[in-house]
């Protein structure tokens, strides 16, 4: 397991996973030039499930999740999100962007708004929430991530693991159904790690879809309804956690354990 340790493993049945596909790919591939970053990646995301990413630098995890918000653009193949696919059609864009919040590795706050005025910036201005609501919003979700008291402060007044929980609220306060994590511990200190995946442990508690890129193994363990390995921009193997750990039936799913927790 990850020098990180989660002090409590949630319910990793069916208990919040509907029969709902909230996210469907099909046979995505995605090119950098004549460079392949992704092939022909098949796989369906059910309404309420937790997934973790993992493998090694340069699999293509982090652009496979980005592709979902089309912050990366895929050349082949079909993405299906909550019904809408993502094409060149800026309308579907914008409508899958409004059900989707990402955090990345790096925060991403806007240094000269306070805490609050992050987390309702863009609630204001994309979907036209009066100030008030917004602000209530925003503070029930700063609360949610044990930050309530840091609002009035700016970025740069907060530790790592602090700005990155406002990362977290600022886009839970756009409501979204689905919540995609790109490393968002890998930028911080070991002792600011826990405290981000406290919250998003307790995202996955309350029902969330989401989808993690992370080395955090003790997270997926405790978490992840399924784990996910990607290797050269495929994906080679996906389980359950307790078989995904216990029983790996990859070669290069075998050695990266055997280096990321000495499996």
């Amino acid at each position: 397991m990850s020098a990180t340790a989660i002090d409590r493993d949630i319910d990793n049945s069916q208990m919040h996973v509907s029969e709902e596909v909230v996210i469907e790919i099909e046979k995505m591939s995605k090119f950098y030039g004549a460079f392949q970053v992704l092939h022909d990646i098949d796989l369906q995301v059910r309404r309420g499930e937790r997934i973790v990413i993992c493998g090694p630098s340069g699999s293509g995890k982090s652009t496979l999740i980005r592709c979902l918000n089309r912050l990366e653009e895929h050349q082949e193949g079909r993405i299906v999100i909550d019904g809408v696919e993502l094409t060149s059609d800026l309308k579907n864009i914008d409508k899958v962007r409004s059900e989707i919040g990402m955090c990345f590795q790096h925060f991403n706050l806007f240094p000269h708004l306070t805490i609050l005025e992050n987390c309702t910036l863009a609630p204001m201005l994309a979907r036209q929430t009066p100030r008030e609501e917004a602000e209530a919003t925003a503070m029930r979700f700063l609360e949610k991530v044990k930050i309530p008291d840091q609002a009035g402060k700016y970025p740069g007044q907060l530790s790592g693991g602090q700005q990155q929980r406002v990362a977290i609220a600022r886009a839970l306060c756009m409501k979204p159904r689905i919540m995609l994590f790109d490393e968002p511990t890998s930028a911080l200190d070991p002792e600011m790690i826990k405290e981000v995946l406290d919250t998003m442990v307790e995202l996955a508690e309350e029902g969330m879809t989401m989808l993690c890129v992370t080395h955090e193994m003790g997270f997926a363990q405790a978490v992840a309804n399924r784990v996910i390995f990607m290797d050269q921009g495929r994906i080679v193997e996906e389980n359950g956690p307790s078989a995904f750990f216990n029983n790996p039936q990859n070669e290069r799913t075998q050695a990266f354990l055997s280096q990321i927790i000495g499996h």
